[in-house]
């Protein structure tokens, strides 16, 4: 249904049943969750420019509100998602949270995808003192917020220690790369990334001939295509979100010209992964459901269930990785929160998780770092027959996989 913004708007109601014990864990009777549902508002980028990534988190974000229903809800209550469509426009997130927290009443909130959308929604829900987990923000820095909590394990400055992971992952080639044109949006996230990479490069010798800039959402290449042919580096690493990456590579192609190897920060995973012009490129994860991933409590099951789910939503690319993971954390921590301090209080809530270490798809989650960030955690993977493979760090790596030289 259509609200007054014109914000596409749906509402999962899913509890009222008796249902077994967390994905994975020993099945134990429990009492169906039952009264008033606790409403958990939120917004994601169900269209525009980030849409394409941001499907793959609703879906889930169903599962878990399924898996949370199946036991005990929050509280005994079970749990019901508003979720709001923000267009992948910020401003259109600040305005939607505001009317979640003062038009639909919701207990609590959980964060959107992307960082700019974050960072509107933050501001509106340190106005009204809530509690915020979010799945995707890559600017620890900014952060600022004291009730906000991160579910993937970016680490406090991962500008500076995720440009490290792959120029040791380069440093292991036979032939490591002395040179690096690095393409970015201008996206707040992959902006900050970028200029971080070409620090770091630079400091360990690796040269950057040309470092370009494109508006968030851009979906011609041919220009950019043209400048990273010229400079002709040993290595391309491009911010991109969304299907940006696809359109970059297609007008390389159209130059006929192929990248010696490439990273692509924050694409949508499956047509990047099935595209032609995809085999052999890395992209930055956290997760991917091979070993030692798949041996966490509860992994199999959840990798099952959004392998069904995705199928039937005919995602091109059905199988979980960090994105999925993601928001699967976001979930496993605003549940640990409520029926650790035992209320829906938000302030209670976030001085629960402050202390403790909650279990989630990606490990013990510490939020007591820096902007409540623990230890950073950040993979590389491959395209390896159009699957994505993590390839680095080694000991991340699952039983017969290695980082394929291009």
């Amino acid at each position: 249904m259509n609200d007054r913004m014109g914000a596409w708007r749906r509402r999962h109601v899913l509890g009222g049943f008796i249902g077994l014990a967390a994905l994975g864990a020993p099945a134990i009777l429990r009492a169906a969750p039952s009264g008033q549902p606790v409403k958990v508002g939120g917004t994601l980028s169900l269209t525009g420019f980030l849409a394409q990534t941001a499907v793959i988190h609703k879906i889930a974000a169903e599962i878990m509100i399924e898996d949370i229903n199946s036991r005990n809800g929050f509280l005994g209550r079970p749990v019901e998602y508003v979720l709001l469509d923000d267009q992948s426009k910020p401003d259109v997130a600040r305005s939607l949270y505001e009317k979640l927290i003062t038009v639909d009443k919701v207990d609590l909130i959980m964060g959107p995808y992307a960082t700019a959308p974050i960072l509107a929604a933050m501001g509106v829900a340190q106005r009204y003192g809530k509690v915020m987990i979010q799945s995707s923000m890559g600017i620890p820095n900014l952060q600022t917020y004291d009730m906000a909590f991160p579910a993937t394990p970016f680490g406090p400055e991962p500008d500076k220690t995720y440009p490290n992971v792959i120029l040791d992952a380069m440093a292991s080639l036979p032939t490591p790369p002395k040179s690096m044109v690095i393409v970015t949006s201008k996206f707040p996230s992959a902006q900050f990334m970028a200029k971080g990479m070409r620090i770091e490069a630079e400091k360990r010798g690796v040269k950057v001939p040309l470092y370009l800039e494109y508006e968030a959402g851009n979906r011609d290449f041919g220009a950019i295509a043209a400048r990273v042919k010229e400079a002709n580096a040993d290595f391309l690493w491009v911010g991109s979100l969304g299907l940006e990456s696809n359109q970059l590579l297609e007008a390389l192609r159209k130059l006929d010209y192929t990248p010696k190897t490439s990273f692509h920060l924050y694409p949508a995973p499956g047509p990047l992964a099935l595209s032609p012009d995809g085999n052999l490129v890395w992209c930055s994860t956290f997760l991917e459901p091979d070993e030692p991933f798949m041996s966490r409590p509860g992994m199999k099951k959840i990798a099952e269930l959004y392998k069904e789910r995705a199928t039937k939503a005919n995602l091109p690319y059905a199988i979980i990785d960090a994105q999925a993971a993601g928001m699967v954390a976001a979930w496993q921590i605003l549940e640990a929160g409520v029926n650790g301090a035992k209320t829906l209080e938000d302030k209670q809530i976030a001085a629960w998780l402050k202390k403790n270490v909650v279990t989630t798809v990606y490990g013990p989650t510490k939020f007591d770092g820096l902007y409540n960030h623990g230890e950073p955690a950040q993979l590389i993977r491959q395209v390896q027959d159009k699957q994505w493979k993590v390839v680095w760090p080694k000991q991340f790596v699952a039983p017969g996989v290695k980082l394929i030289p291009t």
